[in-house]
């Protein structure tokens, strides 16, 4: 069958004749009253109501502070962000907040399953910031370069005076307009390396007095482990950490003997405040334990080669299951009454900031733990 061609007037073809007439007309006599009255570019919308949730910041300095809570109001993405009008609260100029340090960023995702401290570090650059910026989400960022000499921390008082706290704008604006955000105000707190950090005072650094009796300044706080099944060896009860019977502490501290820059030691120090061998440890997984590499065992001692922070970023991964604590853990197992196998563990879930050369000691104070069995 040959294909029958529409005639130049057929219905069809007038049809699309007609549309595309009225098409042109509409684009013509839209464009003739856009000069004739003059009519404005659309603008992007900016709301009157544009606001942050919380305009006291109240980070801790060496860490990554991230602090969000920008309400945008259905303003018009893109929007930018200035921080403006930086000055203490008698009015003298701010001049250490916008300091430029170097500091780490992530060029690609860390995971939890990097096998080497270069596949870790391939992840990762240095690059310089500003201790202290707002990115383009809104968000306040205090880079983890932030140290107590670079920013002042609060201070040591606890107090708030408008003279010792600094101030600041921010300037919000897309092409519909701009809002000016007035009075935010920035009290950093003194650097805390580690976590937990009960152990001392979050304003002066200095030890933190005991709960129970804190005017006796003979006596301070500890960090205390967690700890399940764990029978001392001459009492045959179960040893606890609390505020009335601290059986067990914990200290995490720097050491500065036999470390590489960036390692993590665990040390478990008897009644005597001597090392235990940590093979009566029997039952520990010390290679699945720590993201760590290059394992070195002693007698008095495991040590780790690491890449800090620790966690490096707060997500969940094996090694640190809720995302902002790693844990160490140790356990061990005996014959108890009757035959049976007992297994005793102890640790503390932990994290920490600063690069260098860590130490986790358990130390039990009063009786070592029971490897002997029944």
């Amino acid at each position: 069958m040959r294909n029958r061609k529409i005639k130049p007037n057929s219905p069809m073809k007038s049809i699309i004749y007609k549309y595309f007439a009225l098409l042109l007309l509409a684009a013509i006599l839209f464009s003739g009253c856009k000069k004739i009255f003059d009519l404005p570019d659309e603008k992007d919308y900016i709301s009157n109501n544009v606001n942050f949730s919380n305009k006291i910041l109240e980070p801790i300095i060496g860490r990554t502070n991230l602090i969000g809570g920008f309400n945008s109001d259905n303003s018009t993405n893109p929007i930018t962000f200035e921080i403006v009008n930086v000055r203490f609260g008698d009015g003298k100029p701010v001049n250490d907040l916008f300091t430029p340090a170097p500091t780490y960023v992530w060029t690609a995702p860390y995971t939890g399953l990097e096998k080497s401290l270069a596949e870790i570090e391939a992840k990762r650059k240095i690059e310089t910031h500003p201790i202290f910026e707002i990115r383009s989400s809104g968000e306040f960022i205090l880079w983890p370069s932030a140290t107590n000499q670079i920013l002042k921390p609060r201070p040591t008082d606890s107090t708030n005076f408008s003279q010792d706290t600094r101030f600041f704008d921010v300037k919000v604006k897309n092409s519909g307009g701009e809002r000016l955000i007035r009075d935010f105000q920035i009290r950093p707190f003194r650097e805390r390396p580690y976590e937990p950090s009960n152990d001392f005072n979050a304003y002066t650094g200095l030890p933190a007095p005991d709960p129970k009796f804190p005017l006796d300044k003979k006596l301070r706080d500890y960090i205390r482990p967690y700890l399940n099944n764990v029978i001392g060896a001459t009492s045959s009860l179960n040893l606890v950490s609390n505020n009335d019977k601290k059986d067990a502490v914990v200290y995490i501290r720097p050491f500065t003997s036999g470390g590489n820059g960036h390692s993590l030691r665990i040390v478990v120090l008897g009644k005597d405040s001597l090392p235990i061998d940590p093979k009566f440890f029997n039952e520990t997984v010390w290679d699945k334990m720590i993201h760590g590499f290059n394992i070195q065992k002693t007698d008095k001692y495991v040590q780790y080669d690491v890449a800090y922070p620790i966690p490096l970023v707060e997500i969940p991964t094996s090694y640190a299951r809720g995302g902002s604590r790693a844990k160490a853990e140790l356990s061990y197992s005996r014959i108890g009454f009757g035959g049976t196998r007992t297994v005793g563990s102890f640790g503390v879930d932990f994290a920490i900031y600063k690069a260098g050369d860590w130490e986790i000691v358990f130390h039990f104070k009063n009786e070592n733990p029971k490897f002997a069995n029944e």
